[in-house]
């Protein structure tokens, strides 16, 4: 019997992919907060799930084998986001204490996934080795 990877991860791994490419852009955030006429951007996390979840489930079924498998859904890229703070003057819309807890939020969900799929993983290893150690 062959194992599913998606059945069996779900969605974390895509999870993970979207956390750290969020990661990515507040650390872009975090590094330009000084930087004039930078603008904070991010990445609507539930958005980029739903999308994730629309690849995984909504690929275009082929009609041959050598035809490619593609999916409908697009990836969900980094947006501009609304300032929460008056316009400085040098229209920097960077808030740094914002961008730090985004940023330490969005490393702990990193982890919890990490967590989850490392448990996962470990229970699969130990199906396939008998695992009574």
């Amino acid at each position: 019997m062959a194992i599913s990877f998606e059945k069996a991860f779900g969605l974390h791994p895509e999870a993970m992919l979207v956390r750290d490419r969020r990661a990515q852009v507040l650390a872009e955030n975090i590094a330009n907060a000084d930087t004039p006429g930078y603008k904070a951007k991010d990445i609507d996390f539930q958005q980029a799930l739903s999308n994730a979840k629309a690849r995984q489930s909504g690929a275009i079924n082929r009609t041959h084998e050598q035809h490619f498998n593609i999916s409908i859904a697009q990836r969900q890229e980094a947006m501009f986001r609304n300032p929460d703070q008056p316009d400085t003057g040098d229209g920097n819309s960077v808030d740094i204490h914002r961008e730090r807890n985004a940023f330490m939020q969005n490393s702990l969900e990193y982890q919890a996934s990490m967590t989850f799929l490392n448990a996962r993983i470990s229970g699969l290893k130990k199906a396939i080795t008998g695992g009574g150690q």
